[in-house]
């Protein structure tokens, strides 16, 4: 799975048309295997781009949970300590003269 994408049920407030349109052109770009189509492609990418992303809202809005809404910040900070952790950071070494 793309790392880029991210949950997007389950949060308050809901997700943004922004981000679930983001979310699907991460999709098509692994899947297609192309950051920025050509010319020639250009149609048939924002096509699937637009269908994806109006499929991923009803997908959002049909999805039912008894789990209480996560809060966004919150996830955030959970995810930035997990990277932290995994990628901690390191002074670079002083170069003598």
């Amino acid at each position: 799975m793309c790392r880029n994408i991210r949950p997007l049920h389950n949060f308050e407030p809901h997700a943004t048309s922004g981000e679930v349109h983001d979310a699907a052109l991460q999709f098509v770009r692994k899947i297609s295997g192309m950051n920025k189509p050509s010319q020639a492609n250009a149609e048939a990418f924002e096509r699937a781009v637009a269908e994806i992303t109006h499929i991923t809202e009803h997908l959002l809005d049909d999805l039912v949970t008894t789990a209480p809404p996560k809060n966004r910040e919150e996830e955030a900070a959970k995810a930035k300590a997990r990277s932290e952790k995994r990628f901690p950071r390191t002074e670079p070494a002083a170069v003598a003269s």
